[in-house]
C-alpha cells in the first residue's frame, strides 16, 4: 500500500459553494480554507454576486473552479473563457455537447489570453453527461445513445479538440480510463457519503470518494456531504482520508 500525504489528498478535494447568500459563502470559505484544494463557484452564486465572490476566495489564496458550464456559439464561449482567465480562476468548464469547434476556439482563446497576461492557463474541463441524468432522461431529450456510450464519445471528442479533461459521473471513470487512457483530467461530482442526505438528492449516478479516486478521478467535487454534516470539518477530514486511501489503492 502506497503512503499518500494528506496534502496531496486535500489538493484533490473541491468544495461546492452551492449557497444562496454572500455571507454564507464567506463563512464556508473562512471555515474550509486550507482544508480543501479548491472552491467551486456555480451559476447560482456567480449570478448573484459575480466576480466579487471570486475575489473573496482569491483573497484567502485559495483556488477556484468556475462552474458555469459555458455552452453557446464558439465565439461567445471563447470570449467568456477569456473573461474567466482574467478573473484568475484555476479551472472552468464548458459543455462537450457544444461541439469540437466551440472547444477548439475556446482552448486557443484561453492559451492566447493566458500568454498575454503571463499567467498559468486554467484547466478546461468538458461536461459530458450531467450526473442528474440517466438513460431514461437522455432518451426523453432525444439522444439515441445510452449514458455510458455518450460519455465516452463526448469525452473523446472534447479531448481531441484540446480540452484538459472532462467532468463525468464517478460511475463513468473506469470506462473513461479504459477507453481513453490516463493523459487527461477527470473531475467528478456526484460524490456521496452516508444516508442522511439522500432524501433531497438529485444525483443519480454516484460513488464514494474512495471509490471515485481509486477508479481514476483526479478531482472530486463535494458539497452536501460536508455542508449538511453536523461537524463539517470532521466530514471534510473523513473525505480527505478516503481520497488518500483511494490514491494508495490505485
Amino acid at each position: 500500500m502506497k503512503n499518500i500525504s494528506n496534502n496531496r489528498a486535500t489538493d484533490k478535494l473541491i468544495f461546492a459553494l452551492d449557497v444562496q447568500s454572500y455571507k454564507e459563502a464567506l463563512s464556508w470559505i473562512d471555515l474550509l480554507s486550507g482544508h480543501v484544494g479548491m472552491f467551486k463557484v456555480g451559476k447560482e452564486l456567480f449570478t448573484a454576486f459575480g466576480p466579487k465572490i471570486v475575489d473573496s476566495i482569491k483573497e484567502k489564496n485559495q483556488k477556484i473552479f468556475l462552474d458555469l458550464k459555458f455552452h453557446d456559439i464558439p465565439n461567445t464561449v471563447a470570449r467568456a473563457a477569456q473573461a474567466a482567465v482574467k478573473l484568475g480562476v484555476d479551472m472552468f468548464n464548458i459543455h462537450a455537447s457544444g461541439g469540437s469547434k466551440m472547444i477548439r476556439e475556446t482552448v486557443l482563446a484561453v492559451d492566447d489570453c493566458a500568454a498575454n497576461l503571463k499567467i498559468k492557463k486554467p484547466v478546461i474541463v468538458a461536461v459530458t453527461v450531467l450526473t442528474s441524468l440517466d438513460d431514461h432522461d437522455l432518451n426523453e431529450i432525444g439522444f439515441k445513445k445510452n449514458a455510458d456510450e455518450l460519455v465516452i464519445d463526448l469525452a473523446r471528442m472534447a479531448i481531441t479538440a484540446g480540452a484538459s479533461g472532462v467532468v463525468a459521473s464517478p460511475r463513468d471513470i473506469y470506462a473513461l480510463r479504459n477507453n481513453l487512457g490516463n493523459d487527461f483530467v477527470i473531475v467528478t461530482p456526484g460524490i456521496r457519503a452516508g444516508e442522511k442526505i439522500k432524501k433531497a438528492d438529485d444525483q443519480k449516478r454516484t460513488l464514494s470518494a474512495y471509490e471515485a479516486i481509486k477508479a481514476g478521478a483526479d478531482y472530486i467535487v463535494v458539497g452536501r456531504p460536508i455542508s449538511a454534516a453536523e461537524k463539517p470539518l470532521v466530514a471534510c477530514g473523513q473525505i480527505i482520508q478516503e481520497i488518500a486511501e483511494g490514491l494508495a489503492a490505485r
